[in-house]
C-alpha cells in the first residue's frame, strides 16, 4: 500500500487567527492578535503534528522569522518522532560547516533532519546578509555547495576550486546516519538544473494541477538527463472543515481581514521579487480579490498578503482528500501544509482529512507504520 507523506509548518515569525504576511519582500503583517513564536507554543504545535501523523514540520528561513537551525534544534527536544524540514540558504555558511551541522543534528535527534535548500530570490535581502551575487550566480553556487555537502556526507574527502566555493581536504570525522534528504524548489531554468542534479525531493508551491503536471514533466526530463530520479512534493495552506460552507466561510473571514492598503503594499513589494515561483503565484490572482478559486477547492487568497506559498485547499474533508488524490495522481507524494492558526488547523486536517485518506489506502500514521515494521514507538493520541 502506498502511503503519502504529510508535513506541517512551524510559524517562527508568529502565529495568528488571521494570515501572517512576510517573505519575498511582503511586509511582516498580521491582522489579528499575534501568538509569539515561543518554544512553548512551537513545541505545542510540533507535538500536535507528531500525534496527528505528520511526518515532519517545515521551518522557514529569512530575516522575517526566527533562525531555523536553532529553533528546530530546541523544538526537537519536545518531540520523539517528528522530523524537521529545516530551510537554509547555502550562501550564508560554508558547505563543510553545513555538512557538519547536519551531521550533528542527525546524531542528537536520532536522524530527524530534512534539509530544504533555499537559494534566495531577493537580492536586497541577500545583500543584508553580505551576499552580493546575482540570482543565476546564486544557483551556480548552490550547485557547488550541494556537490561538496553530498560528498562529505558519503565520507569522502573533497577538494573543489569552483567558480564561487573553494575547499581543500574537506572531510567529516563523523558522517550523518541517515544522510539527510535534500528538498529543493524553484521554477527558473537555473533552479530546475540544480534540482535535477542534487535534490531528493522537488517542492513546488500550490499551483493548479495542470501547471503542476507541466512542472513535474520538466523536472523528470531534466533529472533523466542527469541520470537521476526525483520525488515530488507540494507546499499548500489548508482550510478543512466538516462542511464546505464552513470552510469557505473561514476563507472569506480571512479575506475580510486583509486591509486594502496592506494588500497594495504587499503586491507592490512582491512584484519586485526576482523569484520565478513568486511571479507564478502572483499570476494566479493578479492582485484582485475576485475569482480567487482558481481550481476546485484551490483558493489563491493567501497570496494577496503573504509571499511564497499563496494558495490554500478549501473545502470539507472529503473534498480536500479528493484534491490531494488529484495531485497524487500527477506524481506528488509529499504535502507540506499549514493553516492559520497552525495549532488549530493541524487538528482540523489531522482529525478530518487524514482518516479519509487512510480509508482510501493512501496514508498510514507513521507511528503505526513503524510499529508494524517492528520499530518501538510511543503511544499515539487519537
Amino acid at each position: 500500500m502506498s502511503s503519502l507523506t504529510f508535513h506541517w509548518f512551524l510559524p517562527t515569525s508568529g502565529d495568528s487567527r488571521d494570515v501572517v504576511g512576510g517573505g519575498h519582500g511582503a511586509p511582516d503583517t498580521g491582522t489579528g492578535r499575534r501568538r509569539p513564536p515561543t518554544m512553548a507554543y512551537l513545541g505545542q504545535i510540533a507535538r500536535a503534528a507528531e500525534d496527528l501523523g505528520f511526518t515532519g514540520a517545515l521551518t522557514p528561513t529569512g530575516a522575517w522569522c526566527e533562525d531555523a537551525w536553532l529553533t528546530t534544534a530546541m523544538v526537537s527536544q519536545a518531540t520523539e518522532r517528528l522530523k524537521f524540514l529545516v530551510a537554509f540558504r547555502p550562501g550564508f555558511v560554508s558547505p563543510t560547516l553545513a555538512a557538519q551541522m547536519a551531521s550533528t543534528f542527525q546524531r542528537q535527534t536520532g536522524g530527524r533532519l530534512l534539509l530544504n535548500v533555499v537559494t534566495g530570490g531577493e537580492s536586497r535581502e541577500q545583500r543584508a546578509y553580505g551576499d552580493f551575487l546575482d540570482k543565476d550566480a546564486r544557483y551556480r553556487r548552490t550547485g557547488e555547495f550541494l556537490h561538496v555537502v553530498r560528498e562529505l556526507w558519503q565520507g569522502g574527502t573533497v577538494d573543489l576550486d569552483g567558480e564561487h566555493l573553494r575547499v581543500e581536504q574537506a572531510r567529516l570525522t563523523r558522517v550523518p546516519d541517515p544522510v539527510p534528504e535534500v528538498y529543493f524548489g524553484g521554477s527558473s531554468p537555473a533552479a530546475v538544473e540544480v534540482a535535477a542534479r542534487h535534490a531528493d525531493v522537488y517542492l513546488t508551491w500550490g499551483e493548479p494541477p495542470a501547471q503542476v503536471a507541466e512542472k513535474i514533466a520538466r523536472l523528470r526530463e531534466a533529472a533523466a538527463r542527469a541520470g537521476r530520479t526525483l520525488r515530488f512534493g507540494i507546499r499548500l495552506h489548508v482550510i478543512a472543515r466538516d462542511t464546505a460552507a464552513d470552510a469557505w466561510a473561514e476563507a472569506h473571514r480571512l479575506l475580510d481581514g486583509f486591509d486594502p492598503a496592506t494588500v497594495r503594499e504587499a503586491q507592490a513589494n512582491l512584484a519586485r521579487s526576482e523569484s520565478e515561483g513568486q511571479r507564478r503565484m502572483l499570476a494566479l490572482h493578479g492582485g484582485s480579490r475576485d475569482d480567487l478559486e482558481i481550481h476546485p477547492n484551490l483558493w489563491a487568497g493567501i497570496g494577496l498578503v503573504r509571499g511564497g506559498a499563496g494558495t490554500a485547499l478549501v473545502g470539507d474533508h472529503d473534498e480536500i482528500a479528493d484534491r490531494i488524490a488529484e495531485y497524487h495522481a500527477l506524481g506528488i507524494d509529499e504535502f507540506v501544509l499549514s493553516g492559520y492558526p497552525h495549532l488549530e488547523e493541524a487538528y482540523w486536517f489531522g482529525e478530518g482529512v487524514l482518516p479519509r485518506l487512510a480509508a482510501r489506502g493512501l496514508w498510514r500514521h507513521p507511528a503505526r507504520a513503524g510499529a508494524e515494521a517492528g520499530v518501538p514507538v510511543l503511544p499515539v493520541a487519537v
